[in-house]
């Protein structure tokens, strides 16, 4: 790089540069920025002047947000867009990002210094909000080992270097199992029963890599097609095992197997919760969390599964009882699930995914999505200009009253080199500054099917529902009011609460009016007819008790894997996800499935003994939009939902929030009713 030309990762003046981002600049601006960290923690250290925000928390936020502004950069390229070099710069810096930020939690002088200011007479005139941060701070300090002894400190330090390269592997080898496979079929006849676009996405696939025939790969909405639409059954079976034994044992290449990655992860995390004086990794999890125990976490997915079971059972009664009557299918297997139960959805209701996929088109469901955002929040959303790391990404301003509040990257499409499933993240986040108040910017990231032969790309209902979501992860940090960086947006927000706005955003994508304006149909340009919209309605819990009891079951095996339980009863990972499933699944899921072995939000996305947060955060999402049915003016709930809950962001407990939204504390009946499970 030339010396004259400033290094992108640095340039903080406005948004990442993605155009001019490569490989070589990772390096040295990583080396670059911690030296500055390094440089303003020492001075704080050795400052003799008392402790005050403007010397402690306001110098050091300026230059960790920096060093973790440009990390994210990197992470993010590392997630969308990944290359053999930009890997091998991502984990040569990842080591020294860990260290920095570990030593940074055990600091003791640092950690005198917020106690500093934590007792002193300042802090009672503090904003909610500083208080806020300095409370965190102080948790995360006992959390991070700064209160241990040296040699168990420097143990510490070590765990967590380990646990940050072994999530990366788990991660690549995710990526890496995922983006090899390939399912060549030559002949259409072959794929009876999938719909054009899927045939199309398929043949595009092939031509791409060069391949008369159809493609098919193991990202969602290749594989998932297969599984869904095939009237093929030993298809189906292929297919089936290929997705569910990625990246284990059982997978195409034994290098990718995340087998030894999983134990040595849970060992790890075991290992540091004792350093930290607690019983179990679970323990240590729900510190920062709403949830006060494990033992209060497993009583509330038992009795969710309690309640959830008859109605899972009477599901997969019926679901045996067709694929016997009307597929010819004498013995439900795993494979059969999504097809059997898309022709029993066809049969009883008179519609599929299929016909409803027709008519939503990309722009209009955006646009809409727009819409509705703006009649409940009373913003205006507007295309914007930004460099991206991809043609196909697009990028937004949000504006009140004309002046801007936030901005957003939209990646909506599935491609070689991203790594799969939905997410956002924040690339900044709002704080007040000497010039004024810095914007908060997303991520908001998606795997749908990209366009194909001149038309836009359709979403199923159900991937419309997975862009309401992450784009209600996007207004929870666009839409903050909270000047202090370590509290606005997401930031702060307690980890099972974090899903709230973006599960309550979800209920939106089954209002008629709302999908009004959300629909155009493929041929026509109509929009979505009343008789479909019913039919779509009467079959909205479809199969919920079971989708419920797999949730549980997902949950359950996480916190167990991290709550001593497997210590305790010796038993390995997969024997005690055959019990969990044995206790919980009403169906039997066979033996070579290796469902760990790519369930990444757990080793390696930040939800370990954390993933009861989705059915947690159900509760209340489901109970915060009940007042929007109890209620005449939406636009009046919307404010005050805004106002309490997304402005506020982590400057407060989020208990305190949803109890000054909805004037009393959460309640399960919205959930069971929204779920159709009530009794």
């Amino acid at each position: 790089m030339n010396a004259n030309v400033m290094n992108p990762l640095v340039d903080f003046s406005d948004l990442p540069r993605f155009d001019a981002v490569s490989p070589d600049d990772v390096t040295p601006a990583i080396t670059d920025l911690l030296a500055q960290c390094e440089a303003v923690v020492t001075q704080i250290d050795q400052s003799s002047a008392p402790a005050t925000w403007e010397k402690v928390v306001t110098p050091l936020e300026d230059v960790t947000e920096k060093l973790s502004r440009a990390w994210g950069i990197v992470s993010h390229l590392h997630g969308v867009r990944d290359t053999p070099e930009l890997r091998a710069a991502y984990n040569e810096n990842q080591p020294l990002i860990t260290e920095f930020f570990t030593a940074l939690g055990q600091n003791l002088a640092l950690y005198k210094k917020y106690q500093d200011l934590h007792t002193s007479p300042a802090f009672n005139d503090y904003s909610v909000a500083r208080k806020k941060i300095i409370n965190n701070a102080l948790r995360d300090f006992k959390l991070s080992g700064a209160e241990l002894a040296d040699e168990q400190k420097q143990r510490y330090a070590q765990i967590q270097e380990e646990l940050a390269a072994l999530s990366t592997k788990y991660s690549e080898h995710v990526l890496d199992a995922t983006n090899h496979y390939s399912l060549h079929i030559e002949t259409v006849d072959q794929l009876a029963g999938l719909p054009d676009d899927a045939l199309a996405a398929a043949r595009n696939k092939a031509q791409q890599a060069g391949k008369s025939g159809f493609l098919f790969g193991l990202q969602f909405p290749s594989f998932y097609p297969l599984l869904q639409y095939a009237d093929d059954r030993q298809l189906r079976a292929t297919i089936y095992r290929a997705n569910c034994t990625k990246a284990s044992e059982l997978g195409e290449n034994l290098e990718w197997d995340n087998t030894a990655i999983i134990d040595k992860i849970l060992a790890l995390r075991a290992e540091e919760a004792h350093l930290l004086g607690y019983a179990n990794y679970a323990e240590v999890s729900l510190v920062p969390k709403m949830a006060q125990s494990p033992e209060q976490v497993a009583q509330f997915l038992l009795d969710l599964a309690q309640r959830a079971r008859p109605y899972a059972e009477k599901d997969l009664a019926e679901l045996r009882h067709f694929a016997k009557e009307s597929l010819a299918i004498d013995e439900l297997q795993a494979h059969d699930i999504a097809y059997a139960s898309e022709k029993l959805r066809e049969q009883r209701y008179a519609f599929s995914e299929q016909e409803v996929k027709q008519y939503f088109p990309e722009p209009q469901v955006v646009q809409g999505l727009f819409s509705i955002t703006k009649t409940l929040y009373g913003v205006d959303i507007k295309a914007d200009k930004a460099s991206t790391w991809n043609p196909d990404v697009t990028f937004f301003r949000i504006e009140k009253n004309g002046q801007l509040i936030g901005q957003f990257y939209l990646d909506l499409y599935a491609r070689e080199g991203k790594q799969g499933g939905a997410w956002m993240d924040d690339a900044r986040g709002r704080r007040k500054t000497v010039g004024g108040i810095q914007t908060p910017v997303a991520y908001l990231t998606c795997n749908f099917t990209p366009p194909a032969n001149g038309k836009p790309s359709y979403f199923t209902h159900d991937e419309v529902i997975t862009l309401f979501h992450e784009f209600g992860h996007g207004l929870h940090h666009m839409l903050t009011q909270v000047d202090e960086l370590g509290v606005s947006g997401i930031s702060g927000v307690e980890w099972d609460a974090v899903e709230l706005p973006s599960q309550f955003m979800e209920n939106f994508c089954w209002e008629w009016d709302v999908l009004q304006q959300l629909t155009a149909h493929s041929d026509t340009g109509a929009p979505l007819p009343r008789s479909l919209y019913d039919k779509m309605l009467a079959a909205k819990n479809f199969q919920s008790g079971m989708q419920t009891l797999r949730q549980v079951e997902l949950s359950l095996f996480d916190l167990r894997l991290h709550d001593g339980y497997l210590q305790q009863h010796q038993l390995s990972v997969q024997d005690l996800l055959n019990q969990i499933r044995s206790q919980i699944s009403v169906f039997k899921t066979p033996e070579f499935n290796r469902f760990q072995h790519a369930f990444s939000h757990i080793f390696a996305g930040g939800y370990a003994a954390g993933y009861f947060s989705y059915k947690w955060a159900e509760v209340l999402s489901a109970d915060a939009y009940a007042a929007f049915e109890e209620a005449s003016d939406n636009s009046a709930i919307g404010i005050k939902f805004q106002q309490e809950i997304l402005a506020v962001g982590g400057s407060r407990p989020a208990l305190e929030s949803f109890i000054a939204f909805r004037g009393r504390a959460p309640e399960i009946d919205a959930l069971l009713r929204h779920n159709g499970m009530a009794a």
